[in-house]
């Protein structure tokens, strides 16, 4: 064989090797599954312990609020300091308000088993809008185009904001299993972050497959001896501005602003 021709054969079957050797490269990254995360409680601020945590949002520098149960429903304005309610709406006891998000100068909220959204002007808390859609409602949050609503499947929805229309689907899962009870969400920093019923971790999902790229572990941040039934960690909130994280739960006392730490 010429020595040309033994080159390109030999180049050839490097090519081969360095293909194979990334192909493996990215299927034992693959199998090592989501990242693990812990924490550190930064700070602590006083949370109405009546307040049923459905939504939480940072939207400059101000906290926005949405709880649940029949009759005492609301979206609120939260001084983050003292934990005192600024500005309330209550809705009607017909409906149990799920989750809230925020974008442009309109706040959303999602109704439990109603199919009804309400849409409100962020200053005023006045509805302006109101839509239906087919499926429960559970968590809400946005990537800056769509809405993204969890139901309590494992499926998270991207809708039109304009007309609530769903646009596309992903099912979350970790490895070959799907992820539900999807409850509140948050954006942050191009994923979406997803409290799971009854779960103490926050599922750190990729927008793009629904992977679950992490786990956020905090177990240890309110004690359970000090819960009463249902009163399960279930509130983020995520402030762009400042790169801070605050979580909180149902009936919770205190809010918590963390550090998220790598394990």
């Amino acid at each position: 064989m010429p020595r040309r021709a033994r080159a390109i054969v030999w180049l050839a079957l490097g090519l081969v090797v360095a293909a194979a050797a990334g192909v493996a490269a990215w299927a034992q990254l693959a199998h090592r599954g989501p990242q693990l995360y812990g924490f550190k409680v930064v700070a602590a601020y006083p949370h109405d312990p009546g307040a049923y945590t459905q939504g939480l949002v940072i939207e400059h520098g101000r906290l926005y609020e949405g709880t649940g149960q029949y009759g005492a429903s609301s979206i609120r304005r939260v001084d983050l300091a003292s934990g005192r309610v600024e500005k309330i709406h209550s809705i009607d006891r017909e409906y149990f308000g799920e989750g809230i998000t925020i974008l442009g100068n309109k706040l959303y909220e999602i109704t439990w088993k109603s199919g009804l959204a309400f849409v409100y002007d962020l200053d005023t808390f006045n509805v302006v809008q109101t839509f239906q859609y087919p499926t429960e409602g559970w968590g809400l949050t946005h990537d800056g185009e769509h809405l993204i609503m969890s139901d309590g499947t494992a499926t998270l929805r991207f809708l039109d904001p304009m007309t609530f229309k769903s646009q596309r689907e992903i099912t979350v899962h970790d490895g070959d299993e799907p992820i539900a009870k999807l409850n509140e969400l948050e954006f942050v920093e191009g994923e979406i972050w997803s409290n799971v019923w009854y779960d103490d971790r926050i599922a750190r999902i990729s927008p793009a497959d629904g992977r679950v790229v992490g786990w956020i572990d905090l177990a240890d941040i309110y004690p359970h001896s000090a819960r009463r039934g249902d009163d399960v960690l279930n509130g983020i909130a995520y402030d762009a501005a400042s790169r801070k994280i605050y979580v909180t739960g149902k009936n919770w006392p205190q809010l918590y602003q963390i550090d998220v730490i790598r394990r």
